[in-house]
């Protein structure tokens, strides 16, 4: 494991935070995240990055309100949302493989970078959501691309773009369908969002045949799967958050494993997995 203590130490605070914060919760909010307000020992990131982060939250609309809370000594903004919207018209779509569910934009800014650590130059969200990877990697210096097939998402997107200055190239496209080949990629990480056992499994596959197709992109790819520990969620194998069986058929290596909190465990007591891998 390449990760430094620095991040470790990062993410093991955040899940504190979140749990601390989880138990004691007493608004009705849709969805809720916290992110620290100010840069500490114990959250240790650069301070515009941090201004970057609450500048997401403050020009995103699904967020209708924020307030400063100390969680565990540390000072903190918790923020408030509802997504009900945007979930009912991020399940009408065909090949849409997951409602919008979003990861915590602190969760996001970890994992990106993770994969900045691990030398990758540009970076695709797949199925981005309201964009948060994607906006979190073009400021880490990336050049982000942001993939989503839901229309109302991507005007979201471009909204959070205007207003926070930060081009991550929002696309609205199928992504079974894009050709990502016109993106000129050397050394892209793929994001891929989607639980294995809600589609995720079918969009993985497709992006993987076609970088099979490209054997010098492919030996420079990075791609990274949103896993699961509930067996509620997974009738077959937990182990790699439920990937290990694609990730054994296309002959992955699993290079690190980090679990972060994200809206959809916000009331569980284990977090989600985020499994990076690269082609053997």
């Amino acid at each position: 494991y390449f990760r430094n203590l620095m991040l470790d130490n990062l993410v093991q605070n955040l899940i504190k935070i979140k749990r601390d914060f989880a138990k004691n919760y007493s608004g009705s909010a849709h969805i809720q995240e916290v992110i620290p307000s100010q840069i500490s020992d114990d959250f240790p990131i650069d301070e515009n990055h941090l201004k970057q982060l609450h500048n997401f939250a403050e020009t995103n609309p699904i967020y209708f309100n924020s307030f400063e809370e100390n969680i565990l000594g540390i000072s903190c903004m918790v923020y408030e949302g509802d997504i009900n919207d945007y979930w009912l018209n991020s399940i009408k779509h065909g090949s849409s493989c997951q409602p919008f569910y979003p990861t915590w934009i602190m969760s996001a800014y970890v994992m990106t970078s993770i994969a900045k650590k691990l030398g990758y130059s540009e970076l695709i969200d797949i199925g981005s959501g309201d964009g948060r990877i994607a906006f979190c990697g073009n400021f880490l210096d990336f050049t982000s691309y942001s993939l989503e097939i839901d229309e109302s998402l991507v005007e979201l997107q471009n909204t959070i773009s205007v207003k926070t200055n930060q081009n991550f190239n929002p696309k609205c496209e199928d992504a079974l369908e894009f050709d990502y080949s016109e993106l000129n990629l050397s050394t892209p990480v793929f994001f891929i969002g989607g639980l294995p056992q809600m589609g995720g499994e079918f969009l993985a596959t497709s992006i993987i045949e076609k970088l099979n197709l490209n054997t010098n992109l492919k030996k420079n790819t990075g791609i990274v799967f949103a896993g699961t520990n509930t067996k509620r969620q997974l009738s077959g194998n937990l182990s790699d958050g439920g990937w290990s069986s694609l990730i054994e058929t296309h002959q992955l290596d699993v290079i690190d494993t980090v679990s972060l909190p994200t809206v959809w465990t916000f009331d569980q007591h284990i977090e989600t997995p985020y499994i990076f891998t690269k082609f053997k």
